[in-house]
């Protein structure tokens, strides 16, 4: 198996700065912030965890590899406009959180397709 390691070290970064921003939400931030933040936190973490599924994704066909990368982006993405948002009273990032949000349902769709291929490759 080889290993995306880019697209692994980039999950792994995308996932302890959500559980940092997790903790935050629950330990230091406001009620009025804690919602953006908590949300931003768990989308980001899921998707870090799909990104590093695809880095690790056996015989990784090219569509799994951007698919990772949509995930890990748009996640990224997604949860620092909440941030942006909560934190520093931007709501001009309001425009920019959709960005992220497409980001990852164009990486969820893109695997479907990807797995989807490879099994009507298997059935042949």
């Amino acid at each position: 198996m080889r290993i995306d390691r880019h697209l692994a070290a980039f999950a792994a970064l995308n996932g302890a700065m959500s559980v940092a921003l997790g903790a935050f939400a629950a330990h230091g931030a406001g009620p009025a912030v804690k919602t953006l933040l908590t949300t931003g936190a768990h989308y980001q973490l899921a998707h870090a965890i799909l990104a590093l599924v695809c880095a690790l994704w056996p015989d990784r066909p090219r569509l799994v590899t951007v698919s990772g990368w949509l995930a890990g982006v748009g996640g990224l993405i997604f949860a620092l406009a909440l941030s942006s948002i909560g934190l520093l009273g931007l709501r001009v990032m309001g425009a920019v959180a959709p960005i992220g949000g497409l980001l990852m349902i164009a990486a969820w769709l893109l695997l479907f397709v990807a797995a989807f291929r490879s099994l009507s490759n298997v059935v042949e």
